[in-house]
């Protein structure tokens, strides 16, 4: 139980070094610089704002850290009860049984070469939407249920090729010029949350 302990005290640690809530670059905006439809995708979670947004430090009075306030936005779901804890989410994907409710839709779209992608973030904490050239674990080890962290995601936001793939809540990011064939997407902080892209050519 302490090793336990001690894991996820360092996840959430981890998560604080590459997830602040202040001061983040926003994600680029705009519309779609191709005038065919763009392609629509949403990041949907489920946090619980009172588990998430606790105070980061452990002590005995509080033995379930978060990840301070305000870093979970969704407020609007908690008084519902449809809501995850921090706790229920890492002991799930440790369990290799990780939220379904962490999201990304549609999993799997086609488009034609040039087409945009357009990627929301409809849910309550920072995701990203980055480009893998296999699926597997993110750069939070006890999110991974064991996989190792694949290499387009190695040292979290230090690595600037993974900051620009960061959606904060409620915004947004564009994806386009991608070459024929299929392309492997996934979030590197939830690793279960991904995505196929078959771009087709024009024709």
């Amino acid at each position: 139980m302490k090793h336990k302990t001690s894991s996820y005290a360092l996840a959430i640690f981890a998560l604080l070094l590459v997830c602040p809530n202040k001061g983040a670059a926003q994600n680029y905006k705009g519309t779609p610089q191709d005038d065919s439809n763009p392609v629509q995708i949403v990041a949907l979670d489920e946090c619980d704002p009172e588990s998430f947004n606790r105070d980061p430090h452990p002590s005995p009075t509080n033995p379930n850290p978060g990840l301070g306030p305000d870093f979970c936005k969704n407020i609007a779901l908690a008084p519902l009860g449809f809501a995850t804890t921090l706790q229920d989410l890492f002991k799930e994907a440790g369990n290799g049984t990780p939220d379904p409710n962490w999201d990304f839709e549609p999993d799997e779209v086609r488009v034609k070469k040039g087409s945009q992608i357009i990627v929301t973030n409809q849910g309550g904490e920072p995701h990203t939407f980055t480009e893998v050239k296999q699926f597997g674990g993110g750069f939070i080890p006890p999110l991974n249920n064991g996989q190792p962290t694949v290499p387009e995601c190695n040292d979290g936001f230090k690595n600037l090729a993974v900051a620009r793939t960061r959606i904060l809540q409620g915004s947004q990011l564009q994806v386009g010029e991608l070459s024929k064939g299929e392309h492997y997407f996934q979030c590197c902080i939830h690793p279960w949350m991904r995505v196929t892209v078959e771009v087709k050519d024009h024709k």
